[in-house]
């Protein structure tokens, strides 16, 4: 063997040496084996990117081993502390942006964007057929979602996409065929002249999935389902509507049975399930006449958050004078509840979804007695879920306008 060849060996064998011991955590045998191992999984997995998992940790630390296309395949679980964004918020640039920056400089990590909101409009341009058809998406509050979402991914924020589900009066209005109707004759309206779309129709459920399909093909994380209830008032709105149900399902069986075909017809894409239920299903033992049992919904979603804005509990819940003028003590209690119910439906050899709240951050000038909330209403329901273990939020104000003072002075 020449003495030139045997120098280059020896050089490459030495250079291999010193770069596994700068980097340890990237041994070159490893890669090989991950290699080897990822398309494995890929090859087992065709359609099936919910089987692959990795934490948080592995996903932000270590951009060499897994990389963007893989993750894009990829639940990545994330511990959630998030805003409330619009539609028309997130069109905006400077605004959005300035959400961006929040994020950067706090431990706030997450953003719930209304993708098809309380009015029913899509808030984007949809490819949807269905969509197309009706035209739901002809405000086009975000003109450019896809570039609104890469932003988002650079600045390492989990995007969850939040679909308003059965209050739809864009829907009911343009196929009033499917939606809920007068015993009398005609489109029923709540009090406010709203028309749902009906709970047991399966056109219904089909055409908000396909919007959610959209939406996870588009790169958001996770889909939360809004306003999967029925009007309240319900003795009211049992005397007067009526709904397509052959096969005489409880409300509550209906709105589960709608949650877990959602979860089923979700499940090849790399996408977690969420539902929003009112506060006092933590608490009350029936569904309210809403649909809303926490028992069946716990059990079909990987997260549940109630929506405990002390603004919104009665006068003497929990023996507290007036809750919105008591955050912590609203929320404690109300949290307690939630925990004590999730472990009762775990006893029982079913999985139950991960706790995480919506808190208040807005003033409620209605309630009598409220107070004037800002960074320590705030930080005093994030406290009262803490020291209960839920460390996941989601923070409410429905123009966007937050008290950014109780998370500036914290480290992410």
């Amino acid at each position: 063997m020449k003495w030139g060849l045997v120098k280059t060996i020896i050089f490459i064998t030495i250079f291999a040496f010193i770069i596994q011991l700068t980097f340890p955590s990237l041994p070159f045998a490893e890669n090989e084996d991950r290699k080897q191992v990822v398309e494995n999984e890929e090859q087992e997995s065709v359609g099936k990117p919910d089987q692959i998992t990795i934490t948080y940790n592995d996903w932000y630390q270590s951009s060499v081993r897994y990389a963007a296309d893989y993750l894009d395949q990829t639940k990545i679980p994330r511990q959630v502390k998030g805003l409330y964004v619009t539609g028309s918020t997130a069109g905006i640039e400077t605004k959005f942006q300035h959400l961006v920056q929040l994020l950067n400089e706090t431990e706030l990590n997450s953003l719930v964007i209304d993708v098809k909101e309380d009015s029913g409009y899509v808030t984007y341009q949809s490819n949807v057929p269905l969509v197309n058809e009706v035209r739901s998406d002809r405000k086009t509050f975000i003109k450019d979602i896809d570039d609104l979402l890469r932003l988002a991914k650079e600045n390492n924020i989990y995007t969850i996409a939040r679909i308003v589900t059965f209050k739809d009066p864009f829907f009911a209005g343009a196929k009033p065929e499917y939606a809920i109707q007068r015993k009398t004759g005609g489109v029923w309206r709540d009090k406010y002249g709203v028309s749902w779309v009906d709970h047991y129709r399966k056109e219904v459920w089909d055409y908000n999935i396909a919007i959610a399909k959209e939406a996870a093909e588009k790169g958001f994380k996770e889909i939360q389902f809004d306003y999967v209830r029925f009007p309240a008032n319900s003795k009211k709105v049992d005397r007067e509507a009526t709904f397509n149900n052959p096969e005489n399902l409880a409300k509550s069986e209906v709105i589960a049975a709608f949650l877990a075909y959602a979860k089923e017809q979700l499940k090849d894409y790399p996408v977690y399930i969420s539902a929003d239920v009112f506060g006092l299903t933590t608490t009350t033992v029936d569904d309210m006449g809403i649909g809303q049992q926490w028992e069946l919904i716990t059990a079909t979603v990987d997260y549940i958050s109630p929506m405990m804005y002390p603004s919104h509990y009665a006068n003497q819940s929990y023996g507290i004078p007036i809750p919105d003028a008591n955050p912590y003590a609203t929320i404690k209690n109300g949290l307690e509840d939630a925990i004590e119910k999730n472990n009762k439906v775990r006893e029982q050899g079913q999985n139950v979804a991960i706790i995480r709240p919506w808190y208040q951050d807005f003033t409620a000038s209605w309630v009598k007695g409220h107070i004037k909330y800002g960074p320590k209403e705030v930080l005093d329901q994030i406290r009262a879920g803490n020291e209960l273990g839920i460390d996941q939020y989601l923070i409410w104000n429905a123009g966007n306008v937050y008290s950014e003072g109780a998370w500036m002075n914290q480290s992410r």
